[in-house]
């Protein structure tokens, strides 16, 4: 009777005696990457945009496809059929609604080469940082948006604007009820029957203009150094360009199988002036 120790001897010489083949299979069979535990298909790495530096280098032509720096000396920087080749895989293929505008969108920024490099310091491009807080003991979803300023000899990213439906409304004035008001006459009196606006907290809004708004991010820092606000996570990035002269478009990321993957050009828009370019904004910002 075989124990199992000699089962084990058995199994070793076994593999030993095969392994010949087995190297050639490893060598020529399309499947060798899965057997030693590599990725599928190389190209699938090289094809994606995994940083938004990245994003930026492969819009201006500035690496190739593993990944390689180009420099101003190099014959393929910035060059215009790299840039085409890059143009053709940076863009969310999900997402048939951008389709009609990218082949347009490709002739233009390879038509005005100089003015279509995308300049990581240059303003016009912001990121929109969705965010998960704890309000009060409640969790509650607020919209950063986030720019990169000049600091010294460098540059940080700083808060610009906030959103969150919730802070909407947070001190928006009462417009139910009549409540109270301050009479026309009030400055006849020096505007002393202010006392009674700020006697009732709770009622205070009722005294301010008819279209107040508040400004979410001073409300945020106002509760945040109360105390009362708490930052738990972040749950979505995207960024907002205006960089290219005419066009609007978003960058995320997509974290799916398949080559079109990472970081992505995931709409664009045409913009005539900059009339509609104020109105997107706004509408970014959810500004009306």
């Amino acid at each position: 009777m075989v124990n199992k120790r000699q089962l084990y001897w058995r199994t070793i010489k076994l593999v030993l005696t095969c392994l010949p083949a087995l190297s050639f299979l490893l060598l020529f069979n399309p499947v060798r990457a899965q057997l030693l535990g590599e990725p599928e298909d190389e190209s699938k790495l090289y094809a994606q945009s995994k940083q938004v530096n990245q994003f930026f280098k492969r819009f201006n032509g500035e690496e190739d496809e593993k990944g390689n720096r180009y420099y101003p000396t190099d014959k393929q920087y910035r060059s215009a059929k790299l840039r085409k080749k890059y143009l053709g895989i940076l863009f969310d293929e999900s997402n048939s609604g951008i389709n009609p505008l990218k082949k347009e969108f490709a002739e233009d920024v390879l038509s005005k080469p100089e003015a279509s490099i995308l300049d990581f310091h240059g303003g016009n491009w912001f990121a929109e940082v969705n965010a998960l807080f704890q309000l009060n003991g409640t969790d509650q979803p607020i919209t950063l948006y986030m720019e990169l300023e000049k600091n010294h000899l460098g540059y940080k990213w700083v808060i610009t604007k906030a959103h969150s439906d919730r802070l909407d409304f947070y001190y928006a004035r009462d417009t139910s009820k009549i409540g109270r008001f301050l009479h026309p006459m009030s400055h006849e009196l020096d505007f002393m029957n202010l006392r009674k606006a700020f006697a009732h907290s709770d009622s205070i809004s009722q005294f301010t203009i008819k279209n107040f708004k508040p400004d979410h991010l001073s409300v945020l820092l106002y509760e945040a150094k109360r105390g009362n606000l708490k930052f738990k996570s972040v749950e979505s990035v995207r960024f907002h360009f205006f960089q290219i002269n005419g066009w609007y478009f978003e960058l995320a990321d997509f974290n799916r199988t398949g080559y079109n993957t990472g970081w992505l050009i995931s709409n664009l828009v045409r913009l005539k002036d900059n009339t509609e370019k104020d109105i997107l904004k706004r509408y970014l910002y959810h500004e009306k």
